[in-house]
């Protein structure tokens, strides 16, 4: 079945770790072989994993944090930094793009190109797989140094856009550090709307989450959240949230970062051998449970998100994987519809109704 998968952090790992991501998990691994960083010798996303696995639909993060003095977060000395980094990982997904390996999604029609190229690649596996379709998203605002600067993020190609990351940003709060909009936060929010810019509510502090809900008119998403019934902490999101986001139409992607799995994981102490996929799937449940639909889960893993296979479930080896997700939802006794919906429909019909229609 086909997937998306609505956060990975793809140029990131090109640009930070020097990952060649046309080779596959694999061959990464071997390169990484007695390296002592977190999550090396570990990775799990490539383009090749991502195809073996029907992964032909994903948003892409553009992400640079700026380390603001009392932030509880580290980052970059300032947002022209971070502009100046973001502006790089967009020119390699556009490099990418020219050599066929991915296809930019901007519009409704390439939106429906690609997803009926996928599915006739679907009917006819023999055939030559199409580009995946690549979203791009800004994770944490600081590369937007003014909110003026939105209209010209989105003629790059980037779509979604979260207010803030770990810390905070210049515009809002986020995980780790209560606290509400700052600076320029509402003209940020306001600005995005008038854009067609989508927002992703993950990691936004709680009342960041109901601020930005307060002003923001357009379409909303969290890319990346699990559900703080079952684990919590200010990274998941409350029942109340998740109702909240479903309200507006929105879809929630569920992460596979094994500390929004597992309750009371300790970094550097907790290993992965209570997480499976089933645990993972377990969110999905809920998310299905409180908002009594199939139609706001989804699936956003973070894969690689500055970690790697020590920090996912135990069951998972590569982002190909995500299929046996598919399977764990058939034998839970979702219907072939919901299925459908949770794997890929559902950020499909969202990003249907939010981007714009036409070409290019």
């Amino acid at each position: 079945m086909l997937v998306a998968d609505m956060h990975l952090d793809l140029a990131m790992n090109a640009l930070t770790l020097d990952r060649d991501l046309t080779r596959s998990v694999q061959h990464m691994r071997l390169l990484e072989a007695g390296m002592p960083e977190k999550g090396r010798a570990a990775s799990t996303v490539a383009f090749p994993d991502m195809r073996r696995g029907s992964v032909g639909l994903c948003s892409a993060t553009l992400f640079s944090r700026v380390g603001h003095v009392g932030s509880a977060a580290g980052g970059v000395r300032t947002q022209e930094i971070a502009h100046a980094a973001a502006s790089g990982q967009m020119a390699l997904y556009r490099l990418w793009e020219r050599r066929g390996i991915v296809t930019i999604i901007e519009t409704r029609h390439e939106l429906g190109a690609s997803i009926e190229a996928w599915e006739a690649w679907e009917a006819r596996p023999e055939s030559a797989q199409p580009p995946i379709g690549l979203v791009v998203a800004i994770e944490g605002a600081d590369p937007i140094i003014e909110p003026e600067a939105v209209s010209d993020w989105f003629a790059t190609g980037v779509r979604i856009a979260s207010l803030a990351h770990y810390g905070f940003s210049e515009y809002a709060h986020g995980t780790g550090q209560p606290g509400g909009l700052r600076g320029r936060g509402a003209a940020l929010l306001r600005a995005m709307a008038a854009s067609g810019v989508i927002l992703d509510l993950s990691h936004a502090a709680d009342e960041t989450f109901e601020r930005s809900l307060d002003i923001f008119e357009g379409p909303v998403l969290a890319s990346h959240s699990n559900c703080r019934a079952l684990v919590p902490g200010d990274r998941q999101l409350t029942d109340d949230m998740i109702r909240a986001i479903a309200a507006r139409g929105g879809v929630i992607g569920v992460a596979m970062d094994a500390w929004m799995l597992q309750p009371g994981w300790v970094r550097g102490r907790t290993t992965n051998e209570s997480v499976s996929l089933e645990t993972y799937a377990d969110h999905i449940d809920h998310i299905c449970q409180v908002t009594a639909s199939g139609a706001h889960a989804g699936i956003g893993t973070d894969l690689d998100g500055g970690y790697g296979t020590e920090q996912c479930p135990r069951d998972l080896d590569t982002i190909a994987d995500l299929q046996i997700v598919v399977e764990i939802l058939i034998r839970r006794g979702y219907t072939a519809q919901d299925v459908r919906r949770i794997a890929w429909r559902n950020w499909v019909d969202l990003l249907g109704r939010a981007l714009p229609a036409g070409a290019r």
